[in-house]
This record gives structure tokens, sequence and C-alpha cells, in this order.
């Protein structure tokens, strides 16, 4: 699911984001709230005509900002006091009023307001998994608790536990104050950190809470790879098999095949338009940085094969030409000219890519060829 955070995906019309294959985008909660304001876009219809996308929205809550700007907030058992990003001016945030402004927004799909605690790629593990009890602390580890005032493993542990505990009380609280359940389906966020027993007691109480679906939280904050897979292969075997579950906020390719074996159905991220705006574009076989002096004369697309319009064209009916895609050497023009373009031609594509990678994967849950998979898309490799 592509990000659009404050109502755009950066650099992309919307028909265009629709031919990537895109069948939902999402809106920041947050953002929206501070500009322009869930009340003046409910004046205008809700989001979808405002921001002129007629499939599918879906709305986090504003939870992850608690932690994502963990400066400029406190957090209590009421909920989250933000210094706004806008004006400075201080807002409370509480599951209440993530719920109302969702609802103001009207996108489809609407998240809980939960707790999203400190990152800590493979902090002590107070359970007796094999492939856990060994890890050693990642160093950012340090870092992590100080910022939270938490200086042990012991009362990272504790972080843990406030954090799961007010989460399912939150949610309680979510779904008490959802005033528009029939049209928008709220999904409920397991949290839990890289610790496998708190994902399993997180896991089992928020799916406990009927709801049209549920998420995985809180390992996309700067978690490893075998940290984010150990996690993920965990907890989505507890969450229901008949509803959606969505890991959010990942991620490169070789993250989401490792997430869709373990069964989870959805995904959004950011990588495709950020890396894309960095001249990154992504392939196959691992991303190219179109900066570099080697694209200067070269005349291929960013991907042959593609079928994006940056890397096969468009079709002029007043030309008597067939349609040409982009040259890496353009769009390296582009990029070091400061064009506004080259950042839109490689989204485009970032995005044409993870889409034609994910309707790679559908086909091969049906015919059950991994191996095939992985030689088409080598980047996937673990």
């Amino acid at each position: 699911m592509p990000v659009g955070t404050k109502g755009t995906v950066k650099g992309v019309w919307p028909h265009m984001l629709a031919q990537t294959g895109a069948q939902i985008c999402l809106g920041n909660t947050y953002h929206l709230m501070l500009r322009p304001g869930s009340e003046l876009i409910a004046r205008m219809g809700g989001l979808h005509p405002f921001i002129n996308w007629h499939r599918p929205i879906l709305t986090d809550s504003g939870g992850y900002q608690a932690y994502s700007m963990a400066d400029l907030n406190t957090i209590t058992d009421e909920g989250v006091l933000f210094k706004s990003i806008v004006d400075g001016a201080m807002i409370q945030m509480t599951p209440e009023t993530s719920m109302r402004i969702q609802n103001e927004l009207g996108a489809d799909i609407i998240m809980a307001f939960d707790d999203c605690p400190p990152s800590a790629s493979a902090p002590p593990h107070s359970g007796t998994d094999d492939n856990q009890s060994n890890a050693t602390p990642d160093p950012r580890l340090a870092r992590v608790l100080r910022r939270d005032n938490v200086h042990s493993p012991a009362a990272y542990l504790d972080r843990l536990k406030v954090s799961n505990e007010r989460t399912v009380r939150w949610l309680q609280r979510c779904k008490a104050a959802h005033a528009r359940p029939s049209e928008q389906g709220l999904f409920g966020i397991v949290q839990g950190g890289t610790d496998l027993d708190q994902r399993r007691w997180s896991a089992e109480r928020i799916a406990n809470i009927d709801l049209p679906g549920y998420a995985i939280g809180g390992v996309a904050v700067g978690e490893t790879f075998d940290a984010i897979v150990r996690v993920v292969n965990h907890t989505a075997p507890l969450l229901p098999a008949d509803k959606p579950r969505y890991l959010m906020g990942v991620g490169y390719e070789r993250d989401l095949l490792a997430a869709v074996k373990a069964g989870v159905d959805m995904f959004d991220c950011v990588l495709p338009t950020r890396n894309a705006r960095n001249a990154n574009a992504f392939t196959p076989e691992g991303q190219i940085r179109l900066r570099n002096a080697k694209f200067a004369d070269d005349d291929r697309p960013i991907c042959p094969g593609c079928d994006c319009a940056a890397c096969a064209g468009w079709a002029d009916p007043l030309a008597s030409t067939p349609p040409r895609g982009f040259t890496r050497a353009y769009i390296r023009h582009l990029v070091m000219a400061d064009e506004m373009l080259a950042g839109m031609l490689i989204s485009i594509h970032n995005l044409r890519h993870f889409q034609r990678f994910m309707a790679d994967i559908r086909a091969t849950i049906q015919t059950d060829d991994w191996a095939g998979l992985e030689a088409r898309w080598p980047i996937a490799r673990a």
C-alpha cells in the first residue's frame, strides 16, 4: 500500500498511482489533523473526494508519531500530548480523539491508537525460544533506552509490558468510540517489541477483541531483518486466520516475501517514493543509484522489461514511432539538474516495481513455485 502521508503520494498523480497497480493507499492521521484539519476534510466530503482517490484508503492512528516524535510529547494512560510540528501548539491525542479524526477523514480502514515502544533489534529475551535466547543486544539499544529513560534490559522489558497493557486498554476505548463501524473497518495493533513472550501476550489479548482485521506494529522502527522475521514468524500465526493480517511499515522485498510466507496479507512502506526522491531505483537484482556517473550515457530504461510508464513510455497518438521509455541517461540528467521530474519518474517505477513483485507473489501462492519466484527476483532472497 503506497503511503500518502499528507493526502498525496509525493510526486504522483492519483490516476498514475492507480496505473501502477495500487488498490489502496495510506493517509496519516497526525499530519492531516494538523493540516488541513479533519473538520475541513469532512466538510469537503471526506478524504476520498478531497484527494481525488476513489479506491480504498487506510489511515493510521497517530500512535506511531508518539514513538517517532518522542522528543516532542508526553505519553500517559490518557493519551499523548504532542507539540505540533506546524505551529508549536500542544495537542492532546487520545483514543477517542484518534477515532473522531479518522471518522471525519472517512478512510475505509482505520487503525487503533496504540503505544509503540522504543526499538531494540535484539533485547534480552525472557522466554526460551532457541533462536532468541542467545541474541546479542543491538548497539542502538543503549541510545533507545536512554531516550525513553529506561536504563537496563529489565526496565526495557517493563516498558514493553506497559506498552502492551496500555495498547489493549486504548483499543477497547477505540472500539467504544468508533462512530462508523459499518463503514470503516477498525484494525487492532499487536505490540511487544522483539520479545516473543510479550508478542504472544499482546496478540492473544488484541485478537480476543472482535475486529475486522489485525496488525503487527513496532517491527519497522530500526530492527534487523532477522529480528523482523523472528517476530513475524512468531506473531502472525497467533492472529485469526480468517481476518486480514497487516504488517505495518515494511518494507524491502525480502521482508515482504518472508512475511507473506508467515501468513501476512497487507503491507505499507514509504521506501518506493522516499528512495526515488534520492535517485535510488529498485530492480529485481537490487537498487541502482541513478546519480552515479556511470549512467550518464546509459540509453537503457531504469529496468528493462518493466512495464511502468517510466520504463515503457507512453503512447503518443501524434507520434510515428512506438512508445519508448525514459533512459537512465536522461533521468540522471534530471537528477543532476535538480528537476522534479526525476523523482516523479523514479517514484512511478518504484511503485510499479513493488506492485509487480506482490502480483508475482500472489501468483506463486497458487503455483507454490517459490524457487522460481526467487530466481525472477534475486533481491528477495534472504
